[in-house]
């Protein structure tokens, strides 16, 4: 009997932790021009931007009841316990499929437990909490204190992102033909956070790319705390020159612990572009976290 955190692929969790952790990563299903692929297994970033550039047609759509309870059962058969985070309810409907899958699997084994976190976070903002928690794990926390920690991070978890391109979250129906036609006149680069109940929501409006990474950038200094010793996230979609200088500015600017580096695929990439930009930071640390996390 184990005591396993599991997550899914919108958490864009770097591949080398899932490596180095065994992490079991539920894939996000994608529809290209009809067909279904699943992020992270059958199509990944790369591909999948080309696609995207392509103009051909894309859909996604969440984890579905059955696909939950396909990957549910095999840890209530071996009676393991799981900790599942979550992609945002605010974003998909992830949370309450998968409520629904623990519930039919409880029926066949009634003994099975698991505790499913809404993260109200995206991207790397849980990929990173997941990290932390594998980490703390390691070091011997007990599942009692992983529990309380999953929570506090993602209640604490601070998204600062940007986009190039208006055109996807046009249509995607997150911006008005007006703010899309104008803003693409403009050079108009949305400053976007993910709020209190786990939505996208469109903060400042900057001109021009350079400028919104600056913005995204002070942003960290605005509402991070205690950066010196915190692991940031940091993830982008194809413009690998953005995402090199988000990183050396957030190494020499506020001297971070460390970085974990994701890329976005397609369960953002499909509303957001290729041009997407992201860092998350905690806005509070605790102690009591810190002393697993060493």
């Amino acid at each position: 009997m184990a005591f396993c955190i599991i997550t899914d692929s919108a958490s864009d969790v770097p591949e080398s932790v899932i490596k180095e952790y065994n992490l079991h990563v539920m894939p996000t299903p994608v529809t290209i021009e009809g067909k279904d692929y699943f992020d992270g297994e059958t199509i990944f970033p790369d591909e999948f931007y080309e696609v995207q550039a392509s103009g051909k047609d894309i859909k996604t759509y969440h984890i579905s009841q059955y696909m939950f309870h396909e990957h549910f059962l095999p840890f209530a058969q071996r009676g393991d316990e799981v900790l599942y985070l979550c992609f945002s309810t605010g974003i998909a409907g992830t949370y309450n499929a998968a409520k629904l899958a623990f519930e039919e699997v409880l029926e066949e084994y009634p003994d099975f437990k698991m505790t499913i976190i809404d993260t109200r976070c995206a991207s790397v903002g849980y990929g990173l909490a997941v990290e932390r928690l594998l980490r703390m794990q390691r070091n011997g926390a007990p599942k009692e204190l992983l529990i309380e920690a999953a929570r506090f991070f993602c209640g604490h978890m601070e998204h600062a992102v940007t986009v190039m391109e208006l055109g996807y979250l046009f249509k995607g129906g997150r911006l008005t033909r007006t703010s899309f036609l104008a803003g693409t006149v403009l050079d108009i680069k949305p400053i976007i956070i993910v709020d209190e109940n786990g939505s996208l929501k469109a903060v400042e409006k900057v001109r021009g790319w350079k400028k919104a990474q600056k913005r995204i950038l002070d942003m960290v200094g605005e509402k991070g705390a205690n950066l010196e010793n915190q692991v940031v996230g940091v993830c982008y979609g194809t413009d690998k020159e953005a995402y090199e200088f988000i990183k050396k500015e957030l190494v020499e600017r506020y001297h971070v612990k460390g970085l974990l580096e994701g890329r976005v695929g397609c369960a953002i990439g499909a509303h957001t572009g290729p041009g997407i930009l992201g860092i998350v930071f905690l806005n509070e640390t605790n102690e009591k976290f810190d002393e697993y996390l060493k």
